[in-house]
């Protein structure tokens, strides 16, 4: 199944005025701590995984419109090539292994901290995705999507959301990230994405759910 370009009935997160100035102003702070973290995780990298610094991937947003998705390479190159080799621990259309070989020490600490997420704030910036939303799925999620799948592309893909300050990594169940998806978009106002952003900082902090 292809993934579908027509526009539903629009959702009030994705008109919120409030909600996109936040995003910029996040996205602002975001990519300024981006740039000061760049060189020592660069330098990092290039000692113990020489290669590119960051890694993109088409990732599908509001409306399955395709954009491309950017983060700190926490992976040996190539790594998707060797996917095949890794036992998925996964249940549905999505793919985690806790301990996968794939990651490098330095990918696996950037994971750890969710430094790896910090350069999204340029999707955010872009419009791409919002600070808060929900889980911006890959090509191949959605090429397996049934009917009720497509209600998660309602709202922009988030840095952060349900599935974020609920169990982050440790929830391998595909069909209950796509709940805490819809859940979000049920709860959405203005006020729970800043009680997101709290809770997620919390998360980020403890290193809750990280792998």
């Amino acid at each position: 199944m292809a993934p579908t370009t027509k526009k539903l009935v629009a959702h009030p997160s994705t008109t919120s005025r409030i909600k996109r100035l936040t995003d910029i102003l996040g996205a602002i702070v975001g990519l300024g701590i981006t740039t000061v973290v760049t060189i020592p995780i660069a330098v990092a990298m290039q000692i113990d995984n020489p290669g590119s610094i960051f890694y993109s991937q088409i990732r599908y947003g509001l409306y399955g419109r395709p954009f491309r998705i950017w983060k700190f390479r926490s992976m040996i190159l190539d790594a998707e090539q060797l996917q095949h080799l890794i036992k998925n621990e996964a249940q549905g259309q999505i793919f985690k292994n806790s301990n996968d070989p794939r990651i490098t020490r330095v990918g696996r600490f950037l994971r750890r901290t969710s430094l790896d997420e910090l350069p999204q704030f340029w999707n955010v910036l872009l419009g791409q995705m919002s600070l808060v939303g929900t889980r911006p799925p890959t090509v191949n999620e959605v090429e397996q999507y049934e009917p009720h799948h497509w209600q998660r592309l309602w709202v922009k893909p988030g840095i952060t959301g349900e599935w974020q300050v609920n169990g982050r990594s440790s929830v391998k169940d595909f069909e209950a990230i796509v709940q805490m998806d819809l859940d979000y978009q049920s709860k959405w106002s203005v006020t729970y994405d800043l009680y997101l952003l709290l809770k997620t900082l919390n998360v980020v902090l403890t290193k809750r759910g990280a792998c």
